[in-house]
């Protein structure tokens, strides 16, 4: 099953499909309608999954119940005759990063055989990531951030202080970020896209350790399936609000509310995962115009291979 699914013509339509996404959200940019802007995204991935010879069926999508607009949960696309497959996705990442004309905003997809992604009910999840080699266990949900930055700094061969955590800037994490302060780790707060700011502590050049907070569950399968091409570490805890999300959840099958998962009980077999840049940022390019040419920049990982690839598409406009 997971030769089929991922061999290497599929991982170029992966590409296809979050380049088309991040092209339609780009013409929204700094135009201040996050709505249009997701819009735009969303029916250009739906349209570019739909030409493509695969059962597909999305797992994480834009929405759980108004299923007329958005790439919904359950939904299935594809012409058929080919893999079966799971889709996890974010047409855009970042609604409202590209509404502002802000850096970081992405389309996002990740790929894996049928019945192996975790369907996380849209609700939150606490988050703790860092990248490859590191002894496996290292971090640990249930632990203080200020232990986790002594231990993932242990394991560096470096000082605490010179540990970078990239967090959400959000009230709720008020407690974390003092935590982490208080044994002199560098604290990167950023405005929205938890996904790139898991992402980034797989690449070096980000400058980013480890990635700690709160966000949305789907976004952190969506992490998950970066991260396992890789060799990083996750852990993740849904977050329930109300008796409604925690029945939303059980509707998804998830029996254990309390389960702490690690990266491979969230994607369990191989998979392949794409971003396509619709703004500047860390990470990637955005989408750009130059002398009549357009311009997207894109990561692709293959857990297969563990090859990881940035793939730059030139076209006329």
């Amino acid at each position: 099953m997971t030769s089929q699914v991922l061999y290497r013509s599929l991982v170029m339509d992966a590409v296809s499909v979050s380049e088309s996404a991040a092209i339609a959200a780009w013409a929204l940019v700094g135009r201040g309608d996050e709505q249009a802007a997701d819009q735009a995204a969303v029916d250009a991935m739906r349209t570019a999954l739909n030409e493509l010879d695969i059962e597909g069926v999305i797992v994480i999508g834009e929405g759980e119940r108004d299923e007329a607009p958005m790439l919904y949960i359950g939904e299935r696309v594809g012409r058929g005759g080919g893999p079966k497959i799971d889709i996890a996705l974010d047409p855009l990442e970042g609604t409202s990063l590209t509404a502002k004309a802000m850096t970081n905003a992405l389309a996002v997809m990740a790929w894996a055989p049928t019945g192996t992604l975790l369907n996380a009910p849209d609700t939150y999840m606490d988050k703790i990531a860092c990248g490859p080699g590191y002894p496996a266990g290292m971090l640990d949900l249930d632990r203080s951030p200020a232990d986790n930055t002594r231990a993932l700094a242990a394991a560096k061969g470096v000082d605490p202080t010179d540990i970078t955590v990239c967090v959400l800037d959000r009230p709720r994490h008020a407690e974390i970020i003092a935590s982490l302060r208080s044994v002199g780790a560098r604290v990167h707060l950023i405005t929205d896209g938890d996904i790139a700011g898991v992402i980034n502590t797989a690449d070096a050049d980000t400058g980013i350790d480890m990635y700690l907070g709160q966000g949305g569950a789907p976004e952190g399968v969506l992490a998950c399936a970066a991260l396992k091409c890789v060799g990083g570490q996750f852990q993740g805890r849904l977050v329930f609000r109300n008796a409604d999300e925690r029945a939303r959840a059980r509707g998804h099958g998830i029996t254990d509310l309390d389960k702490k998962y690690d990266l491979h009980e969230m994607v369990r077999a191989d998979a392949i995962f794409v971003a396509t840049g619709v703004t500047d940022g860390a990470l990637l390019d955005g989408v750009k115009v130059v002398n009549g040419f357009l311009h997207t920049h894109t990561l692709v990982m293959n857990s297969v291979s563990g090859v990881v690839r940035h793939v730059r598409m030139k076209r006329r406009v």
